[in-house]
């Protein structure tokens, strides 16, 4: 799924959530993992992708991915279930 627009949710080491945008996600992933893809994962790190959707536009994703950091955790679980035949493997 190279160069799509991805909405994306980790799973950190703590079990904390962090959600982005990327149009390349293995290698978001592994930035994530190498300590250089965000403050909040570097000190969660290792994460683990759980949830990735794709867009047709960049705008489209990175409206999603604000609109699932203003919900509850309760609400993104909820979210992420009612979605996860979204979910594909690079």
């Amino acid at each position: 799924m190279e160069n799509k627009h991805t909405f994306y949710v980790l799973q950190c080491k703590d079990g904390t959530y962090y959600a982005g945008y990327t149009n390349h996600l293995q290698n978001r992933i592994d930035k994530h993992n190498a300590g250089k893809g965000a403050k909040y994962t570097n000190a969660r790190k290792p994460v683990i992708c759980i949830f990735a959707q794709y867009f047709d536009t960049k705008q489209e994703a990175m409206r999603q991915e604000y609109a699932f950091k203003q919900l509850t955790r309760e609400k993104k679980e909820r979210y992420m279930k009612e979605h996860a035949n979204e979910i594909t493997e690079e």
